[in-house]
């Protein structure tokens, strides 16, 4: 997407520290399974990355993705900054006021690193990485992550 400089797979929102993929996979944690991203302001906004987010999965089932149940499913939004809490707080209300989906967004708007001390955020482990580009025929991939790569028009 134009304007991401990098995406980094990970587990944040939790109380265990350094948790691996199979603790968080666990659902007892705390974690959820999430992406932190960089981007450049000047070439994106916030708001465009929270809408492309809000397309790329369903913000709407509670700790659910596709067949994927449990805490560590949830949709959640870590914040660093109060402009960026007002942003995704604003773009819920008008994605709820507008019916773009059928049931309310339950997507958690939280503090962040930026903001709460205490935030935890751990960068997965390194097979998680590119995880789609190495692994274009597995089952999932082709399955799950393909179609939403094709809804936001994109390709790899």
């Amino acid at each position: 997407m134009a304007g991401i400089k990098k995406v980094e797979p990970g587990y944040a929102g939790g109380r265990t520290k350094s948790p691996t993929y199979e603790q968080v996979c666990s659902g007892t944690t705390g974690h959820a399974e999430v992406i932190k991203l960089w981007f450049d302001p000047s070439e994106t906004t916030y708001e465009r990355v929270l809408r492309t987010f809000f397309k790329a999965h369903d913000p709407t089932t509670l700790n659910r993705q596709g067949g994927d149940t449990g805490t560590q499913y949830r949709s959640a939004i870590y914040y660093d900054n109060d402009e960026q809490r007002e942003t995704a707080q604003k773009l819920i209300e008008e994605l709820n006021k507008s019916g773009t989906f059928a049931s309310p967004i339950v997507t958690e708007v939280t503090a962040g690193e930026g903001v709460k001390d205490d935030f935890l955020y751990y960068t997965a482990e390194t097979y998680h990485h590119d995880y789609y580009k190495r692994n274009p025929a597995q089952g999932y991939c082709r399955a799950v992550i393909k179609p939403k790569l094709s809804k936001l028009g994109l390709r790899f």
